[in-house]
């Protein structure tokens, strides 16, 4: 598990929760090391989660894959578990990456695939690819 990342998640949303619409930080790993970060820009039609940012961010920016991510809120709520959307986009981009969540007590970095047990994966070619469950 990377506490390097969660405590960039939480500096970062600790530095821009100003209002209502951040209220949620990102941070994810590269494959080459870098770490890119994001916050979440809620607004009633829905916008984009914190890990969603990052995933842009990561494209713009060429950084290629993401091996770990975590999200962090605001107001000391600790490590925030990615929500269903999230857990989809993650394991069809990325189906490698590891997630650090959080039972309360402790953090543990966790495959994707294990926050999507019976899922599906969206490949452009094939289309939808059902997920094995974690053994």
């Amino acid at each position: 598990m990377d506490s390097e990342l969660i405590e960039v998640a939480r500096e970062l949303i600790d530095a821009r929760t100003d209002d209502a619409n951040h209220t949620t930080g990102a941070a994810a790993r590269t494959a080459s090391g870098r770490i890119i970060t994001g916050v979440n820009v809620f607004h009633f039609t829905g916008g984009p989660c914190a890990e969603l940012v990052v995933i842009g961010s990561a494209a713009a920016e060429g950084a290629g894959d993401l091996v770990e991510i975590v999200a962090g809120g605001g107001a000391a709520r600790g490590i925030l578990s990615p929500c269903g959307r999230c857990r989809q986009v993650l394991g069809d981009y990325f189906p490698e990456i590891r997630v650090i969540v959080s039972t309360g007590l402790q953090a543990h970095s966790v495959p994707i695939s294990e926050l999507l047990p019976w899922g599906n994966r969206w490949d452009p070619e094939l289309g939808s690819i059902p997920v094995a469950p974690p053994a």
